[in-house]
């Protein structure tokens, strides 16, 4: 991995481990939090928005741009994003999978200077704001928004008549400026969470890192399984994903990250049909050169290679037979990598 990039790396996992970054420097969770932080923001404030899936390279942009303008006008730089994505309130089901979680968002989010983070719930009330209303009772009246910046594809209200040239209208209207930035690409390809998340289902990890300028990874905190990792003789570090969808499932080489050193490790992510055949996710991992108690401890689990799908097996004795076979691939992949 070139020293660019492992810095990168290094720095996003830096945020991902840390419990402090949440409400530094601001977090704003709620329509009421927001107008109490707008009627603080007496010079009024530079915003963006969007969903911030993964805060990818194309996601950095918007950033960089909004930091600069907001600091030339000498106002705060806010970042707004709305939980569930609107896709996630629209489609349920079929709404795509996450890169990232609400904690890792924020901490990179702040990790890139944005002073102030806010998340809205998406609700019955905000999905029937016209553009017009938006407008008016969220930028202006709670944030007394002055630069707006957006990405060139962003459009919003339930009229879908949010756009670059109606906000353009509206500001010279309510008293605020406007910029947009262009799409970025790599490859003379769109950077898109669509575009990492296909990456990442092929097993392409690291074209899915240069997209996001760091290495793909889950984060939490270790939490007590029901310990059979440990009754076939291989322990296992649990992180409850709850209700998140994965953009991947199966077994990987990963390292796994806290106090700030990594160690190769094997795991799985999925529903262990042979064991429970929840619906809901579970991500374990085997840490191979590591014996020691990492309950409660916040970690960082980041994905190198596939092994294989996830499987059923007959027995508990079948089971342990191909989990020693992960490790044994997993040792392989890491002498060849290391």
């Amino acid at each position: 991995m070139p020293n660019v990039q492992a810095a990168a790396t290094s720095c996003i996992l830096a945020v991902f481990m840390s419990s402090e970054h949440m409400n530094q420097p601001e977090f704003i969770h709620g329509i009421h939090q927001l107008r109490a932080f707008g009627s603080r923001c007496k010079n009024g404030c530079g915003l963006t928005l969007g969903s911030f899936d993964g805060v990818h390279r194309g996601h950095q942009a918007l950033l960089k741009a909004l930091i600069k303008e907001s600091q030339k006008r000498g106002l705060p730089s806010v970042v707004m994003f709305f939980e569930p994505l609107p896709r996630e309130y629209f489609a349920a089901d079929n709404a795509p999978a996450r890169l990232s979680s609400l904690r890792e968002k924020v901490g990179m989010l702040f990790a890139h200077g944005v002073d102030v983070v806010v998340c809205l719930k998406f609700n019955h009330w905000l999905r029937g704001l016209s553009a017009a209303q938006f407008v008016e009772q969220l930028l202006v009246d709670a944030m007394n928004i002055k630069h707006l910046v957006l990405g060139d594809d962003f459009r919003f209200g339930c009229d879908r008549k949010g756009d670059l040239a109606m906000l353009q209208t509206s500001g010279k209207q309510w008293g605020f400026t406007t910029s947009d930035t262009p799409t970025q690409q790599l490859a003379g390809e769109r950077i898109s969470s669509t575009r990492i998340r296909s990456l990442l289902q092929q097993n392409r990890f690291a074209a899915a890192s240069e997209l996001l300028s760091y290495d793909y990874a889950m984060t939490g905190r270790v939490i007590y399984g029901n310990q059979l990792g440990r009754q076939l003789g291989f322990p296992t570090a649990n992180l409850n994903l709850g209700k998140r969808k994965t953009p991947i499932q199966g077994v990987f080489a990963v390292d796994v990250t806290f106090d700030g050193k990594a160690y190769p490790a094997v795991a799985n992510i999925g529903v262990r049909p042979t064991v429970t055949g929840s619906i809901k996710p579970l991500l374990e991992t085997h840490l191979l050169n590591f014996s020691g108690d990492l309950y409660g401890r916040r970690i960082a689990v980041t994905f190198r290679h596939k092994i294989r799908r996830e499987m059923r097996f007959e027995s508990y004795d079948a089971l342990k037979k191909q989990v020693f076979a992960d490790i044994e691939q997993a040792k392989n992949f890491f002498q060849k990598h290391h």
